[in-house]
């Protein structure tokens, strides 16, 4: 965690506990659903690039614009085009830092500055 400023807005990072989730694990409430055992979590490839998601987050992805991610409209995104890689077995709380700007975790903040540097492509060079 040597990261100190966002890798996106390039705000000052802050140290919180998240849960396994990259996509929604900063949020507060997330960790009451992990203490509460209502989530699953997977590491997928999106986009060709390493993201953990909850059960959740991965049927919600498709609700992100596609121009988030800097990839062309209509790009196919989330439930059906991630690659599974592997469940998390036994998830826990950890340490991550946080934007509070972006209102991101620092894993996912990396794993979208990954995805937009793939530019237009599919994530397989290719345009």
């Amino acid at each position: 965690m040597a990261e100190s400023h966002c890798p996106i807005c390039y705000a000052e990072l802050e140290v919180r506990e998240v849960a396994p989730c990259w996509d929604c694990g900063h949020d507060a409430k997330e960790l009451q659903d992990l203490a509460a055992g209502r989530h699953t979590y997977s590491e997928v490839l999106a986009f060709g690039v390493p993201l953990v998601v909850c059960n959740f987050c991965e049927v919600d992805f498709t609700s992100y614009d596609s121009d988030y991610f800097n990839r062309p409209l209509g790009t196919k995104q989330g439930l059906g085009e991630f690659v599974f890689i592997r469940e998390i077995a036994d998830p826990a709380p950890a340490e991550d830092k946080y934007c509070p700007a972006c209102s991101r975790r620092l894993s996912f903040l990396q794993f979208l500055a990954a995805v937009r540097a793939t530019g237009s492509t599919g994530g397989d060079g290719t345009e």
